[in-house]
């Protein structure tokens, strides 16, 4: 019984990091994690340009309040949903992703892309100054994982599997993002 209970929790943790296709190198445009708050340089789809805003910096408890469980436990604690389970992972609509935490735009609907593997992929951010990147070596591996630049959600991982032009996967969990559609 012991053995089966231990296989089961492999697979568990084996379906947790299934978004994985191996390391990815950090793209050269991403931003680098902002420790400080204070102003920082974002594209906004709406204003069809750069804008500057302020970093969002909250509490564990403010974040569990304004957040589901679900929405907390991915982006906040570096969870992941289970594969083919998100509102938006087959969406097809023409539209804006953005942090369902503080509304930074993170990726366009012309970006995203069927990756088969159950959570939304695009080959490509909105701006690379949206996200930021930083290393992961949870559950036995090393991957890099792309977090919001405006308040540090944890969106997902970034892959070296994805297709042209850049080769990119951004495997996002739809949890850490609200879908918001275009005329």
């Amino acid at each position: 019984m012991r053995i089966y209970a231990s296989m089961l929790v492999l697979i568990l943790l084996v379906a947790a990091v299934a978004c994985t296709g191996g390391t990815a190198k950090s793209p050269d445009t991403a931003a680098t994690v902002s420790t400080n708050g204070g102003k920082i340089k974002l594209y906004s789809a709406a204003a069809k340009g750069y804008i500057m805003n302020d970093k969002v910096i909250k509490t564990s408890e403010e974040w569990r309040a304004l957040l589901t469980a679900e929405q907390f436990n991915v982006t906040r604690k570096q969870g992941t949903e289970q594969a083919f389970t998100g509102e938006t992972w087959n969406n097809k609509e023409a539209g804006i992703y953005q942090c369902v935490c503080c509304g930074n735009d993170l990726y366009r609907s012309e970006h995203k892309y069927d990756s088969g593997t159950g959570w939304p992929s695009f080959w490509q951010p909105i701006a690379p100054e949206n996200i930021a990147t930083r290393t992961d070596k949870s559950f036995f591996s090393t991957r890099t994982e792309v977090i919001c630049s405006r308040c540090d959600a944890h969106l997902g991982h970034v892959f070296n599997d994805g297709p042209k032009p850049t080769g990119l996967r951004y495997c996002m969990n739809s949890a850490a993002m609200k879908f918001v559609k275009t005329p």
